[in-house]
């Protein structure tokens, strides 16, 4: 078996020295460390916020007034077009006053023989009066006469009241409009018998201008609109003299303002909720009584109001609103806040944030409280971007 050649002294060089600096290498190690996650920020900033709350309602004429007979009698004839305007103090319908001519005619007949029996009477005690003292009749005769002209006296003025209730009687068969606004459609038509205190009315008349938006809004939320509008400084308050819109239900806007008048002191017991009213001018009558409108209350402005993006915002597992928020120490942190309601996108922030907070709005997933984290600039979308917020 022919010898083995012997290696060249370089190669065996070479590998000795590979063997040895593999030797002497040190031991492989983990991943690298990625550092403190990325969060992306803004910088909270306060603002002016208009302050409004939208509520449901329905309209209602501002003044209502039923038309209804004070006498008994025969309608001889209706003098209004059924759906116009109507003034008070217009004569809308005629009944048979004859009856009630002929009762006042003899109420005056009765004061005039009232009248005069007065004379009588007190001519007669003047004179028994005066013969009384010469003993020419007795006491008795002249106090006899001077009951009798008190008596006469009273019956003056009996028969005097009575002319006046059968004139206000007779003036009554002229039905006449209480209030000025449009007259709805006549119950009763010429001819027809008609009796004072009777259930249905001859016919309704509504005054539409101005016109009243009855709202409503839950007792919760309106205790802390008071407590909001106590807090900033409101235009209005309660939110009283508050600037109102509505939109009508073909969904266009009212072009008219209204204003907000009082709240009702009393909670309805079964839906748990407070009555709000408005008043609108409404000289074309577009507004018409029970429609449903969707108005919106322009209760004030929060002259240091905070909107933060919506996403930024979260819920613990209590369901409160969260936040996280970067410290001076470039750490998260977590804050609980109190939200005052949506603006589009954006949250009204009443506790918990102040203006130059660094606010998460991406990234916080991935941030611990007291964690260390690197903040860079949020880059919002155009859409995004929104008032009350600085990037």
């Amino acid at each position: 078996m022919p010898a083995s050649r012997p290696r060249p002294l370089a190669a065996t060089l070479g590998v000795t020295l590979a063997l040895t600096l593999a030797g002497c290498a040190p031991h492989a190690k983990g991943p690298p460390n990625r550092g403190p996650p990325v969060v992306s920020v803004i910088t909270v900033a306060s603002g002016a916020v208009t302050l409004t709350a939208d509520l449901p309602g329905r309209t209602s004429p501002f003044e209502t007034s039923d038309v209804r007979p004070q006498v008994n009698g025969i309608i001889k004839a209706r003098l209004f077009t059924e759906g116009s305007n109507v003034h008070a103090g217009q004569v809308l319908y005629l009944i048979d006053a004859a009856p009630y001519r002929a009762a006042y005619d003899q109420a005056l007949a009765q004061l005039a023989s009232a009248r005069a029996s007065l004379v009588t009477a007190k001519l007669k005690a003047e004179r028994y009066a005066d013969m009384v003292k010469i003993n020419a009749v007795s006491r008795q005769d002249a106090d006899d006469a001077q009951a009798i002209y008190g008596q006469d006296a009273a019956a003056v003025q009996q028969q005097a009241a009575s002319v006046e209730s059968a004139r206000i009687n007779l003036g009554y068969t002229k039905v006449t409009a209480p209030i000025s606004g449009r007259i709805g459609p006549s119950s009763f038509t010429p001819g027809a018998l008609v009796t004072n205190g009777q259930a249905n009315a001859l016919a309704t008349i509504q005054r539409l201008d101005p016109m009243y938006v009855d709202l409503t809004q839950t007792a919760v939320e309106h205790v802390k609109l008071e407590r909001e509008l106590t807090r900033v400084a409101a235009v209005g308050r309660g939110p009283a003299g508050a600037a109102v819109h509505v939109q009508i239900t073909d969904g266009l806007d009212y072009p008219l303002e209204g204003h907000f008048q009082f709240a009702d002191v009393t909670v309805d017991q079964n839906t748990g909720s407070v009555t709000l009213r408005a008043m609108f001018p409404n000289p074309k009558g577009v507004l018409l009584p029970g429609m449903y409108v969707r108005a919106r209350i322009i209760e004030g402005v929060d002259p240091a109001g905070i909107l933060v993006p919506q996403q930024a915002v979260t819920r613990d597992e209590k369901g409160r609103p969260t936040a996280m928020v970067v410290d001076s120490q470039s750490r998260a942190q977590s804050r609980l806040l109190e939200l005052g309601g949506a603006f589009g996108n954006r949250w009204r922030v009443t506790s918990g944030l102040k203006a130059g907070d660094r606010l998460i709005v991406e990234g916080g997933d991935s941030a611990k409280p007291g964690a260390q984290v690197h903040a860079v600039p949020y880059a919002a979308k155009p859409a995004a971007v929104s008032a009350g917020v600085g990037g």
